[in-house]
């Protein structure tokens, strides 16, 4: 809102006349305390919304920070290594199709 020079000495008129040029001062005083806790209270409203949003985020980067942690360890082809290595396979091995001469092949129909 944007008030013109004309529009503000009106203004300015306008209060010398309804409460004389003795309580100016006294006005603008009251004003500027106005104005002043108006701010704070702005300033602080805004702070309290920066902490309630900002919560949030800090938790999701808390979270990616320990699943990125996490993938540092993994390994999966050590765990498959590792399987191999430890478990020997106590299983025959399975006749390839060519081999076993029960094997029929497709069926056509």
């Amino acid at each position: 809102m944007e008030l013109s020079i004309g529009e503000m000495a009106l203004i300015a008129i306008a209060i010398v006349v309804l409460f004389g040029p003795d309580k100016l001062p006294q006005i603008a005083r009251d004003l500027g305390a106005g104005v002043r806790k108006m701010r704070g209270a702005v300033e602080d409203i805004k702070t309290e919304i920066m902490k309630e949003t900002d919560n949030p985020v800090s938790e999701i980067k808390r979270e990616i920070e320990k699943v990125k942690d996490a993938a540092k360890d993994f390994n999966p082809v050590k765990n498959i290594e590792k399987d191999i290595i430890t478990e020997p396979s106590s299983a025959d091995p399975k006749p390839k199709p060519a081999d076993d001469e029960s094997h029929e092949g497709p069926v056509s129909r």
